[in-house]
């Protein structure tokens, strides 16, 4: 989700610039720069920044210049400053000391002064807007470009696991050769020392058997690498939340496979899945 997008505009009245930046994160986190004589517009801007960026850390400074400078001066309630002023003073005579400057006092003071929004025409709020629109456009575009190049690495990692996936599906067979070997080799010194039940014995090995058996977890495993896969070459305009459960989902299936691998070999291909993984939990978080 990183992505810059910049626009410029202006009229006879006022000259335009937007700048918008965004970095990762899981949510929208929002952090907006705007003149005072835009203030009563914050809303509506807020509301069209989140309707074009949906997740990321964004950064969106907006600036208005005035050509017509008597347009750059805001109202400034006098009678209300005056009685700041005058109130101010009474306090100085009372305490018997001087403030450091009652004038900025007053002017900073609540309600003095005020940029309202009528200050500017219609003409000129369209172009605020427009201009706006123009640059969250480009970052979208930036944004794009971006994430062909995430779904791309993307993809790349989702095959990795399927190639390590292969080899652990032509590792099976020796594996289960390797353990019905060990196990016959237990069953018949196990035999010769004690007695046993023998019905028992074989509902024993079957069960252990059961529970040493991947077949199933590779091939759920190999139905969530290519629904991955479908989901990013998906037209949808935001899955990545959806990859990332789909992730989660991998994982289940890897770690189960590592769980009941119980054998060095296949050991060694679960443990690069998961590298695999990790670097696809890193990168999902690019993904709007």
């Amino acid at each position: 989700m990183t992505g810059f997008g910049i626009a410029e505009a202006q009229n006879d009245n006022i000259s335009v610039e937007v700048e918008v930046k965004t970095l990762n994160s899981k949510f929208l986190d929002l952090s907006l720069k705007l003149p005072k004589v835009l203030n009563a517009k914050e809303i509506e801007v807020r509301n069209l920044i989140t309707t074009k960026l949906i997740r990321g850390k964004a950064s969106v400074s907006l600036k208005v210049s005035e050509k017509n400078k008597q347009l750059a001066l805001p109202n400034i309630d006098q009678e209300l400053f005056s009685a700041y002023l005058e109130k101010l003073s009474e306090l100085e005579e009372m305490n018997g000391r001087k403030f450091h400057d009652i004038m900025k006092m007053s002017l900073e003071a609540p309600e003095i002064v005020k940029y309202e929004d009528d200050q500017l025409k219609e003409e000129d709020q369209i172009l605020i807007i427009n201009t706006l629109k123009d640059a969250l456009d480009s970052c979208s575009e930036f944004r794009e470009a971006e994430g062909k190049t995430v779904s791309d690495i993307l993809a790349g990692y989702i095959t990795a696991i399927s190639d390590k996936l292969e080899k652990a599906k032509e590792i099976e067979p020796k594996r289960m050769e390797k353990i019905r070997l060990r196990l016959q080799n237990n069953i018949k010194e196990l035999t010769q020392s004690v007695d046993y039940d023998q019905e028992r014995l074989e509902q024993e090995l079957i069960y252990y058997s059961e529970k040493l058996d991947v077949n199933e977890e590779v091939e759920r495993l190999s139905i969530h690498l290519k629904y991955f896969l479908d989901t990013l070459k998906s037209k949808a305009e935001s899955h990545g939340k959806k990859l990332g459960f789909i992730s989660q989902e991998i994982g289940r299936e890897i770690n189960t496979l590592g769980s009941k691998a119980n054998d060095s070999d296949l050991q060694e291909q679960v443990i690069q899945m998961k590298e695999e993984l990790e670097k696809i939990k890193e990168q999902t978080l690019n993904v709007l």
